[in-house]
């Protein structure tokens, strides 16, 4: 899937088609009879009629600029850096050497938030080749960017938060993340453990979720893709070889085999909770919604975009580090109302789409803090871990 085609996400969900007619003319994968209300769109045309002002009256584009530009340059700079001095130059000091690993594995983290995610998404440049090849640096750290436009531009951007339909809210069965998946005894202590177990997810997701998704040919439970094509198959395999190859192999012929499996730890790990994080965060906390389909086809009783604020925050928008870093990420709500619009933009939209919501007496969530929306995430945790 291009990720192009999901710049008609708000234009044809707006008018509450039937979630398989959207995504079969977008992409053809999805299989799912999900309807959002029919009503008239009149809150998203005005959404998208603040936005459209905001870069008519700045003479703006909607990709990334210079800021992101720099950005990308620092990051695959510390990158490389890390990497060839951690492999070629390991520190003689463990403690020196595991806190450089720890740091690769943030740096690969914000790789990810800024870089692929805006690439994935067609937002970092509007030259079409620029977004493949940014959105393939997923593939050199580990994943899989067709699998990812799947499961996330189309699954998630569409069915946020829809029991079957969202992958990244399927965290079963050791995290339960709402009222309707199976409770198991173990979640009432999922607050304690939910940290460590996210900075697991990043592992599982190059060497199994990839590969589950690719021998099962599903995104998720309700969720069926049609067959990779020869050119898709040889990518995948060839850039899964290649990362074993860059980080595990390799290091272990120069740096030794118990040091690189320790360092490798380390650096998936941190990357995995980051990542884990700043997704819980913006949409598993306390007071989000969740939707559970009755059966297959059930419908959603609001329009899209209403759909899309109901179930995204947003946390720590004036904190200049995290802005930086999470690539935006942490303006969830502005990030699912327009993908197609890259995250240097988010912080001006902000304030013009929360006045919409406050126009439409919508409730925007928005946490003041990291801390605060953490807090949120594991009382919700613990809530939903303890009740039937």
């Amino acid at each position: 899937m291009d990720a192009a085609d999901v710049a008609t996400i708000g234009s044809t969900r707006r008018h509450g088609f039937i979630g398989r007619t959207f995504v079969r003319s977008a992409s053809e994968h999805i299989m799912s009879q999900t309807t959002f209300a029919k009503t008239p769109p009149v809150f998203f045309q005005r959404l998208r009629e603040v936005t459209e002002a905001y870069f008519k009256e700045n003479n703006l584009r909607k990709t990334g600029n210079s800021r992101l530009y720099w950005k990308t340059a620092i990051l695959l700079t510390a990158l490389v850096g890390l990497y060839v001095l951690l492999v070629f130059f390991t520190p003689s000091s463990t403690l020196i050497a595991l806190g450089l690993c720890a740091l690769l594995g943030l740096v690969v983290a914000s790789v990810g938030f800024n870089v692929m995610h805006d690439g994935a998404h067609g937002s970092y440049s509007r030259r079409k080749w620029v977004n493949e090849v940014m959105g393939h640096s997923l593939n050199l750290l580990g994943g899989s960017v067709h699998f990812w436009k799947l499961k996330h531009n189309v699954n998630h951007h569409t069915f946020t938060n829809i029991e079957g339909m969202d992958d990244d809210i399927d965290i079963k069965p050791w995290v339960r993340v709402h009222e309707g998946q199976p409770k198991h005894w173990f979640h009432r202590f999922q607050h304690i453990y939910g940290l460590l177990l996210y900075g697991l997810t990043y592992l599982l997701w190059i060497f199994y979720n990839d590969l589950k998704k690719y021998f099962t040919g599903k995104i998720a439970d309700n969720t069926r893709m049609k067959p990779m094509d020869r050119e898709q198959h040889i990518i995948f395999w060839i850039t899964k070889v290649a990362y074993v190859s860059i980080f595990l192999l390799l290091p272990m012929y120069f740096a030794g085999v118990v040091p690189t499996l320790v360092g490798y730890g380390v650096m998936v790990f941190v990357t995995g909770l980051f990542i884990a994080v700043v997704f819980q965060l913006a949409h598993v906390v306390e007071h989000a919604e969740f939707v559970i389909p009755a059966v297959e086809g059930g419908n959603i009783e609001s329009e899209w975009a209403v759909h899309q604020v109901a179930t995204t925050a947003n946390f720590a928008t004036r904190n200049k580090m995290w802005n930086w870093l999470f690539g935006g990420l942490n303006f969830q709500v502005e990030h699912h109302l327009f993908p197609k619009i890259s995250h240097v933009h988010y912080p001006e939209l902000n304030k013009r789409l929360k006045e919409v919501c406050a126009e439409f007496n919508i409730k925007y969530r928005e946490f003041p803090t990291l801390r605060s929306a953490l807090w949120s995430h594991l009382v919700h945790l613990r809530h939903v871990g303890t009740m039937a």
